[in-house]
């Protein structure tokens, strides 16, 4: 269930989906990177065209375990770099908590969506990830750019891409 721009466009505000596919797992530190890459004019080390970005860090992994824990974190202190994903193409972000008035509005400009996850369900949701590696800013640690792979991944939409939210 890779989701497409046009199927994100159709969700509305309190709908549920149970996930599965990949997400980009990254916070504030490697979303700065970005920019200063950007800023910098040189290459990104990922292509984030059609993406999810789930805003998490992930504990790191139990023996035999794909990865830690893993729920969602505050999404509002990553509004500053919200409207840097969208032009680089991320479809929808996931988190926790109210966003600012300006996410509401970027949501609304480019058609994007805002999931959030259950919080305080990390162990259970760290259940739900069949793969999962590092694909950027190794140094990082938890705060490292990840792709993982979900299945059963509960989402429901805080913000439809007509802006209308659950707050």
């Amino acid at each position: 269930m890779n989701l497409k721009i046009d199927e994100i466009r159709k969700f509305k505000v309190g709908e549920t989906i149970k996930y599965y596919g990949e997400l980009i797992v990254m916070r504030d530190a490697a979303q700065r990177r970005l920019r200063e890459l950007i800023a910098g004019s040189k290459e990104l080390p990922i292509y984030l065209g059609g993406k999810i970005v789930f805003y998490a860090g992930p504990a790191k992994p139990p023996k035999n375990s794909k990865i830690g824990a893993i729920g969602p974190t505050t999404s509002e202190r990553m509004d500053e770099f919200l409207e840097m994903l969208y032009y680089l193409g991320v479809i929808a972000t996931i988190g926790k908590g109210k966003r600012s008035d300006l996410a509401v509005e970027l949501c609304k400009k480019y058609q994007r969506v805002y999931f959030i996850a259950p919080s305080g369900a990390a162990a259970y949701l760290s259940k739900c990830v069949i793969n999962a590696e590092v694909i950027a800013f190794f140094e990082l640690g938890p705060e490292a750019i990840y792709r993982i792979e979900v299945r059963d991944f509960p989402l429901m939409v805080a913000i439809d891409s007509l802006g209308n939210q659950i707050f």
